[in-house]
C-alpha cells in the first residue's frame, strides 16, 4: 500500500523536508502550526495547518477544533493591528493536488483590494509566479514581527 502522506506537500512542508513558507513558523500549537503562505501577491495570507495529516473536517477532534477557534481569534486581532486590514477571510477547501491535507486560508483583506478580487476570488493572489510574489525577505520578516507579537 502507497503512503499517500509522501505525496502531501503539506506534510513534507509541517516535517521540515521542503518548506513551503520562507518565513519562520509564526506559532506552533499542540495541534497546529500558522505560517505564511508563499508565493503570493499580498502581504498576510496565513495558513493554519494541522500537524497530522487529516483530508475532512469531520476527521478533526474536538480539541483540535478548540485550538483552531483560539488561533483564529488570536490571529484575526494581530492581523488587524499589524496591517490594519479591513476584515479577513478565513476559508478551507483542502483539495488541491498535494494539498488535501486540512489547511486554514486566513487573508487580511486590504481596504484597497480591487472589487473583482473579493471574497473566493482573492484566491487569484496565491500560487502566482514567484516573480510575482512578495519578495521572500519581505515574508521572512512579517513571520518575524508577527512571532514576536503573538
Amino acid at each position: 500500500m502507497k503512503d499517500e502522506n509522501v505525496e502531501c506537500w503539506t506534510c513534507r512542508s509541517n516535517s521540515g523536508e521542503q518548506r513551503i513558507s520562507p518565513g519562520q513558523t509564526i506559532y506552533s500549537g499542540e495541534y497546529w502550526f500558522v505560517e505564511h503562505a508563499y508565493p503570493v501577491k499580498q502581504m498576510g495570507w496565513i495558513v493554519i495547518v494541522l500537524k497530522r495529516h487529516v483530508e475532512a473536517l469531520h476527521e478533526l477532534t474536538a480539541e483540535e477544533f478548540t485550538e483552531l477557534g483560539n488561533i483564529q481569534a488570536r490571529l484575526s486581532k494581530l492581523l488587524r493591528e499589524t496591517l490594519e486590514c479591513q476584515k479577513e477571510y478565513v476559508s478551507c477547501y483542502a483539495e488541491k493536488e498535494h494539498f488535501r491535507h486540512i489547511h486554514f486560508h486566513v487573508f487580511a483583506k486590504p481596504h484597497d483590494l480591487p472589487n473583482e478580487l473579493f471574497g473566493g476570488r482573492s484566491f487569484a493572489l496565491i500560487n502566482i509566479p514567484e516573480e510575482e510574489a512578495v519578495a521572500p525577505e519581505e515574508i521572512k520578516e512579517f513571520c518575524d514581527l508577527l512571532l514576536k507579537k503573538w
